[in-house]
């Protein structure tokens, strides 16, 4: 009887710590995606890894897949955001206009970070999966307010 106890709670502590991983370790296969955020333009998908990026502060992880074309004009963020590219290749110039000639791209496995007052604009070049993580709240400010799809939706 002390066996059969012993055994049955063996295998619900595994259970357990199992169900405690999920929730702190991601394969690939378990990385779920849904829409992103009205914030930019329809066609990416983003996927929350850690924390809750919408909320006043702590920290966050998300993946953002974008299909080939997919741009970005030009902003800044509130915090640093620090992004690694996972495939693909994220394309990626500075300044107040978009301008293609001026991009610098960036291939799998790449990684840089960008403080609030670095104005910038990205294209997925090919479909790309990118890494964010940073301080929220993950926001973009459009340089040009025109650019935000989100304005008159809020």
């Amino acid at each position: 009887m002390r066996t059969m106890f012993l055994a049955v709670l063996l295998g619900m502590t595994i259970i357990l710590a199992q169900s405690a991983l999920s929730q702190n370790a991601f394969t690939p296969d378990q990385v779920k995606y849904g829409p992103a955020p009205a914030f930019v333009q329809p066609g990416a998908q983003l996927a929350v890894l850690e924390g809750d990026p919408m909320a006043s502060t702590g920290d966050f992880t998300v993946r953002f897949k974008m299909p080939a074309g997919y741009k970005i004009a030009p902003h800044t963020h509130p915090a640093r955001e620090n992004v690694t590219v996972l495939s693909g290749t994220l394309k990626v110039g500075m300044g107040d206009k978009f301008d293609e000639a001026k991009m610098m791209a960036f291939g799998a496995g790449s990684f840089a970070y960008l403080d609030p007052e670095m104005h910038h604009y990205a294209m997925a070049d090919g479909e790309t999966v990118i890494q964010i993580h940073g301080m929220s709240p993950l926001k973009i400010i459009y340089i040009n307010p025109q650019d935000d799809p989100s304005a008159g939706k809020k």
